[in-house]
């Protein structure tokens, strides 16, 4: 279960992709070919030292479809939730590998378990 600490932000996107995993790939695909370059190849794990800005790991942000064509990035490690000076930075890097069309930095605080996809009750 996601837990939502105070002061968490998250990302809303838009962009024209049909399902979360359309928008994860468009995610992670600019970091993972940065990475390819830097360093020749690239395995699954290497997501979790691929550093967005500091203090946020490529590996530890979750993807979840709030409305069609809308998404939410949040962490998913409820020991590192993104605040809003993360989040700004994960937006602004994203605004510059220009995958989607609108990128904005909102608080996670407002939310209840039925708005965010990313918690689980079970």
């Amino acid at each position: 279960m996601k837990e939502q600490h105070p002061g968490e932000y998250c990302l809303i996107l838009e962009g024209s992709y049909l399902t979360v995993s359309e928008a994860e790939h468009a995610l992670r695909d600019p970091f993972i070919e940065d990475w390819v370059e830097q360093t020749g190849r690239f395995r699954l794990h290497n997501l979790g030292e691929m550093v967005v800005v500091p203090g946020v790991m490529l590996g530890t942000l979750g993807v979840s479809m709030l409305d069609d064509g809308v998404f939410e990035i949040a962490s998913t490690d409820a020991e590192h939730p993104l605040t809003e000076h993360k989040a700004r930075g994960v937006a602004e890097a994203l605004r510059r590998y220009d995958m989607f069309e609108e990128v904005s930095v909102e608080p996670r605080d407002g939310l209840t378990a039925d708005e965010s996809p990313l918690e689980d009750d079970d």
